[in-house]
């Protein structure tokens, strides 16, 4: 399970890289694009952080890292499909779905934990 839901986060911060590649050069595009990028790419990076945890409580803490990462890459996104920039509006339905579904996974994941401590 966790190398699925580390490929899950690697993937999404690789599809939103190639997103950001074909946006214009816009203020706005520029400005959402290196938020995005580093927010995706954040969370991916923090998982594995989560997974060298010291203790529970550090655990929970890098855990609920990833989780503000992806709220905040989910928001990102939503920014950018809505201001009307993204041509390509599969690619980000999809982005957009699996960053939730990930949100979701996290806010269990956070919840179990604290729950357990």
């Amino acid at each position: 399970m966790r190398k699925e839901i580390e490929s899950r986060l690697i993937n999404l911060s690789v599809g939103i890289n190639k997103l950001v590649i074909t946006l214009n050069k816009s203020i706005l595009s520029q400005n959402l694009s290196e938020q995005v990028i580093r927010s995706s790419n954040s969370a991916a990076l923090n998982y594995g952080e989560a997974q060298g945890a010291e203790s529970k409580k550090d655990f929970i803490h890098k855990t609920s890292v990833v989780l503000k990462e992806l709220r905040e890459t989910w928001i990102s996104l939503r920014i950018l499909s809505e201001s009307g920039i993204v041509e390509d509006r599969i690619d980000m339905t999809k982005l957009l779905d699996e960053c939730n579904q990930l949100t979701a996974i996290f806010q269990k994941t956070v919840t179990t934990a604290r729950s357990r401590s």
